[in-house]
């Protein structure tokens, strides 16, 4: 995505106990998307969190959201139903982006 003109910013993980990883990016997503608003024409959000409903509300009133990808077509927010015309589902996206060798 960074060659292709993407800005991409990692975020530290924890590896909880359990071995599930997990990455608090809430509130930094919100303040990042807040404070670099006016150096972007469109937002690309991924996820499928219900808390981001009213950055991704915002950002469509403003004209400001090019897509919300959502993970899982089959475990998202309800919220999100409200705004399906913004919603595009990654599982649908696996053999578009797979990498494959080349048949000799």
């Amino acid at each position: 995505m960074q060659e292709s003109g993407y800005i991409v910013i990692f975020k530290p993980t924890l590896t909880l106990p359990n071995g599930k990883v997990k990455g608090n990016v809430d509130a930094e997503l919100v303040l990042h998307t807040m404070v670099e608003y006016q150096r972007y024409d469109k937002a690309l959000l991924v996820t499928g969190d219900g808390d981001f409903y009213c950055l991704v509300d915002y950002l469509i009133k403003q004209e400001k959201l090019l897509k919300l990808m959502v993970p899982n077509e089959k475990k998202f927010s309800s919220l999100f139903r409200k705004v399906m015309s913004h919603v595009v589902f990654m599982n649908n996206l696996k053999e578009k982006l797979e990498y494959r060798k080349d048949p000799k």
